[in-house]
């Protein structure tokens, strides 16, 4: 057996061990032969020399990844600890992978691998299609895409739609007038462009329509040029709505598709729109598809148990 005491001298011990030690906790699930005691800024390691040299090694990655980007949840040192060493070094080896830079100095980035692979996508087609489960991050790097090619005035606007389906709820029976009805619907869009633009900025860009939140029905007729469209929750859009949000695309114009194809509240007897169109799209250059899984939650830990089990119960 082997000891080996570690200093933590460039990191606030709190940051590391989390709130009433969660962080440290979830650490220690990784090395189950080690006994690791922790006090104050000090980590003392019991075991195998082996074990307590990757042990030491990870807590200095994990230092080094807090050092970089400010912050280190869960999800990173989940990840982390896993050894997903592409990923790691890809996130370590960009500094410059900034989307937008926020009010009180929040900066928006990829977080996982498939969330840059729809930033590469971006980059080089005019469609993507971004599909996978909850909390993978998909409509806020939506967002954040189209939030920086409107502030590099590479578009004019921004264009952000729904469609308008009751998850398990009646819409008719919410009060208010219709925007008042649709309103809840679309939040999740009003979340991400607050992240990310001042409050004042936002305002205007909503009441001069530079950025556009509206259901999918209110797109038909419709021919948008210079302007970042993304169609959201697109698993309640039916095949045909999809393509007629599609074809609303004009010049210089981008389309961002996201979904998720395990959560459709359509009527049993209406056939989602997103599990459909892969087939269709899949040789037309300049359109691609990304899949999202669980290893790109950025939410809490237990989502990603979740949807593995609701993976299995559905199998």
């Amino acid at each position: 057996m082997s000891e080996k005491t570690i200093q933590l001298e460039e990191i606030n011990p709190l940051e590391l061990y989390g709130v009433n030690d969660q962080k440290l906790t979830l650490i220690k699930t990784f090395f189950p032969k080690l006994k690791v005691i922790a006090r104050g800024n000090q980590i003392k390691v019991i075991g195998e020399a082996k074990e307590i040299a990757h042990f030491d090694e990870r807590v200095q990655l994990l230092i080094s990844y807090y050092h970089k980007y400010n912050r280190l949840t869960e999800g990173n040192i989940e990840r982390i600890m896993r050894n997903e060493s592409v990923e790691a070094k890809a996130e370590d080896a960009k500094g410059n992978d900034v989307l937008v830079f926020g009010p009180d100095g929040l900066t928006v980035r990829p977080r996982t691998a498939n969330q840059r692979k729809i930033v590469e996508c971006f980059g080089k087609s005019d469609i993507v299609f971004a599909v996978g489960p909850a909390g993978t991050g998909k409509t806020y790097t939506a967002v954040a895409l189209a939030v920086q090619a409107l502030k590099n005035k590479v578009v004019k606007r921004i264009v952000l739609t729904r469609p308008a389906v009751e998850a398990g709820e009646n819409l008719g029976f919410l009060p208010g007038d219709l925007k008042e009805k649709l309103d809840p619907y679309l939040q999740p869009l009003y979340d991400g462009l607050r992240d990310m633009l001042p409050a004042a900025t936002l305002k205007t860009y909503l009441e001069n329509g530079i950025i556009e939140i509206a259901p999918l029905a209110f797109m038909r007729g419709r021919t948008l040029d210079r302007a970042v469209i993304i169609l959201d929750e697109a698993q309640n859009a039916s095949l045909g709505q999809i393509k007629m949000l599609l074809t609303r695309m004009g010049r210089d114009a981008k389309i961002l598709v996201t979904g998720d194809d395990t959560q459709v509240d359509l009527p049993k007897s209406q056939k989602s729109g997103l599990l459909e169109i892969a087939p269709v799209l899949a040789n037309i250059k300049g359109i691609e598809f990304v899949r999202m899984d669980e290893h790109d939650v950025v939410r809490h830990k237990l989502v990603k148990e979740i949807i593995k089990a609701f993976g299995k119960f559905t199998k």
